[in-house]
């Protein structure tokens, strides 16, 4: 298997994407909804997701892809996990925080991830036990060892009128005095937990192509991914929390309401 070449296929992929999120951001797009009236889709996610699925399948073509927009239509031992634009929310309104986030899987493992910032050119990459990096540099969660005092992330579902139960959890966390942020991205709040910008993040139904890529990154910065109940993280687990390592039992303890 070789990470190198796949990498190169991944970081093409993401830098394309850029470009097209770039140029609506420039002339401007149409946009469409999906699920509820804020789940939003715009051109640039359906041009960048079948941008990068023609790259992918020029240089591996027996390779799989899973996209937010198309899906997956066969199966195959490597398998590309593909969000073309997460936070399309605040791309379509202007808001700094997305990102395309592109993950390769090989044979039921996560073996690279990358996670391009499209609006700040940052780019965060791993392989499976070659590190983290952003810009090309290493990075490494943060040491801090008190949830008070931690920074941290969570994200809502899109009609949470229907489905409170984050709310409970952000409830909680807020009623501790604890800091949460809501960017709206998770791919980016996942690369930032593992470059040390955020000490903890959890989410509820999220999916695969929300967390491929930020998971491995997390992981080779030695950070800890889990479920909800603390057990191992495994791709396609709708609930997920990630941190530093040192907060991950106080964390999940808040969200219980321990």
């Amino acid at each position: 298997m070789d990470l190198r070449a796949y990498l190169q296929t991944a970081l093409d992929a993401a830098y394309l994407a850029k470009g097209i999120h770039q140029y609506y951001q420039e002339k401007g797009f149409t946009q469409s909804t999906k699920s509820t009236p804020t789940d939003l889709v715009t051109q640039a996610d359906h041009e960048s997701e079948a941008a990068i699925r023609e790259l992918i399948a020029s240089r591996h073509p027996d390779h799989v892809v899973l996209g937010e927009e198309q899906g997956q239509d066969k199966e195959g031992a490597f398998r590309w996990i593909v969000d073309p634009l997460d936070g399309t929310v605040n791309y379509a309104h202007g808001f700094p925080f997305y990102a395309v986030s592109i993950g390769l899987e090989a044979h039921g493992e996560v073996v690279l991830g990358v996670v391009l910032d499209t609006a700040r050119g940052e780019l965060f990459t791993a392989t499976k036990g070659g590190g983290a990096y952003l810009n090309g540099r290493p990075i490494r969660v943060s040491t801090r060892s008190t949830l008070v005092g931690s920074l941290l992330a969570t994200g809502f579902p899109y009609d949470v009128s229907k489905d409170t139960e984050n709310l409970v959890y952000f409830q909680r966390a807020l009623t501790k005095g604890l800091m949460v942020r809501r960017p709206g991205a998770a791919a980016l709040d996942l690369a930032y937990v593992a470059a040390g910008r955020l000490d903890g993040f959890w989410e509820v139904k999220l999916n695969p192509w929300d967390v491929a890529a930020g998971w491995l990154i997390v992981s080779e910065a030695g950070g800890r991914i889990t479920g909800l109940q603390g057990e191992d993280y495994r791709l396609g687990n709708r609930y997920l929390v990630a941190s530093n390592g040192l907060i991950h039992g106080p964390l999940l303890d808040t969200i219980h309401g321990r």
